[in-house]
C-alpha cells in the first residue's frame, strides 16, 4: 500500500478537484486528505471508500498503485507448475518461489498465486493418495495371485490427473497472454490465503 497519498493526488487533479472539494465530495476532514496526500497517514477501510467514490475509482485501483502489470510473469508463474514432471512437488515450490517474491509488485499476482497454490496443493495430496493405493493394490494382487484390476484403474486416474494438470497450467498461461476471461485455477479450498 506504498504510494497511496501520491495517487489520490493525481486522480484528484485529472478530476480537477482542490482538496477541499475531494474532503466535501468524501465527506472526510480537509486535514484526512491532506495527511493521506502527503503520506503522513494511510486511509482507513472506510476512509478510502469514500475518496474512492467521490474520485470514480475503486480502492483497488489505488491499492495496487506501485505495482506493475507482468503478464509474462504470470504466465511463466503458471507454466512452472509443469516442472514436478523433472523436480518432485515443484509444482507447489516453484510458484511459491514466485508468490512470495513478487506477490507485492506486480498486479494479480497475489491473488492468481493463491489460487494456483491451492490447487497445487490438493492436486498433489490426491495424486499422492491414488499413485500410492494403486501401487498398494498392486502389490496385494500380485501376491494373491489374483486378477485384480482396481490397480489399473487408479494408475489410469493418476495418468488423467496429470494430464488434467498440465492441460490446466498451459490453458491458463496461455489465456492470460491472449487477456481472456478465466485466468485461474478454480478456488476449491483455501488453504493458503
Amino acid at each position: 500500500m506504498e504510494n497511496i497519498g501520491q495517487k489520490i493526488v493525481e486522480l484528484r487533479k485529472s478530476k480537477g478537484y482542490t482538496q477541499e472539494e475531494l474532503a466535501e465530495k468524501a465527506k472526510v476532514n480537509l486535514r484526512t486528505i491532506q495527511r493521506i496526500e502527503n503520506e503522513e497517514n494511510k486511509p482507513s477501510g472506510n476512509t478510502l471508500k469514500f475518496i474512492c467514490e467521490a474520485l470514480d475509482t475503486l480502492p483497488e485501483k489505488i491499492i495496487d498503485y506501485g505495482k506493475k502489470e507482468d503478464l509474462k510473469l504470470l504466465v511463466l508463474m503458471h507454466l512452472s507448475v509443469i516442472t514436478y514432471l523433472v523436480i518432485p512437488i515443484g509444482n507447489i515450490l516453484i510458484p511459491l518461489i514466485f508468490w512470495v517474491s513478487k506477490k507485492d509488485k506486480i498486479i494479480n499476482l497475489d491473488e492468481k498465486g493463491t489460487r494456483l497454490l491451492n490447487f497445487q496443493i490438493i492436486w498433489t495430496v490426491l495424486t499422492t493418495i491414488t499413485l500410492s493405493t494403486a501401487l498398494l493394490t498392486a502389490t496385494l494382487e500380485l501376491t494373491n495371485l489374483e486378477n485384480g484390476y482396481i490397480s489399473y484403474v487408479l494408475l489410469f486416474l493418476f495418468v488423467i490427473l496429470n494430464i488434467i494438470n498440465v492441460a490446466m497450467a498451459v490453458i491458463i498461461a496461455y489465456r492470460i497472454k491472449r487477456k481472456s476471461k478465466y485466468t485461474s485455477y478454480p478456488n476449491l479450498i483455501q488453504i493458503i490465503k
